[in-house]
């Protein structure tokens, strides 16, 4: 039996017990991926773990990707490995600012730490977690940085205040000369005269 055919097959398992609370599945790039309601994370997540025919009981990761144009802007995507199947198993949700989502501790302990990082950089929120808060960027940081409508030189900057002897957090200030960024393509040859171009000129 094909690799693909065992993805079906559990596949065609999963939906058949999970009707109500998966909204489709396919198989890309060797791997099963479900897409469920935002709300049905915690049953879906608990059946893909305890069920003899899956038991996918090891948390490998959660990621988000940002969306800005759609109004649930955000997919949070579970990674789950069932060692027992050798398979695994990709579980994707949408959720917008506003909405949180369960969080998964209870199921799976290494979720705290993939939820606190999705919150830190996307600012995505989850119900009873049991320590949300920022996990690599600075306390007092403004923003989440993997968010598409984040700048790239941030709001703010961190600097050494001489008067008070710390450091201090500080609207970010760019001189003027960085504000003028050339973007051609170095590829693409220059349409400017470079230093010692002449030289070039007269030699021809």
């Amino acid at each position: 039996m094909s690799d693909t055919t065992k993805l079906e097959e559990l596949g065609a398992h999963i939906v058949s017990a999970l009707d109500e609370h998966v909204t489709g599945h396919e198989i890309a790039h060797g791997e099963l991926t479900l897409t469920i309601h935002c709300d049905r994370i915690s049953t879906v997540l608990q059946f893909l773990r305890d069920d003899g025919a899956c038991r996918f009981t090891t948390l490998i990761d959660i990621c988000a990707v940002d969306w800005p144009g759609r109004t649930d802007r955000f997919d949070v995507v579970y990674h789950l490995l069932s060692m027992h199947l050798n398979q695994r198993v990709r579980v994707v949700l949408t959720t917008d600012e506003d909405t949180p989502v369960d969080s998964v501790v209870e199921l799976y302990p290494a979720a705290n730490w993939f939820e606190r990082e999705v919150f830190d950089m996307y600012g995505v929120l989850f119900d009873n977690h049991p320590d949300l808060r920022r996990i690599l960027t600075d306390y007092g940081f403004h923003g989440h940085p993997l968010r598409k409508d984040f700048p790239l030189s941030g709001f703010t900057q961190v600097v050494y205040d001489e008067e008070a002897k710390r450091v201090v957090h500080e609207p970010v200030q760019l001189v003027q000369e960085y504000r003028d960024f050339d973007f051609l393509s170095p590829w693409e040859g220059a349409k400017y005269v470079l230093p010692g171009d002449e030289k070039s000129e007269e030699k021809a």
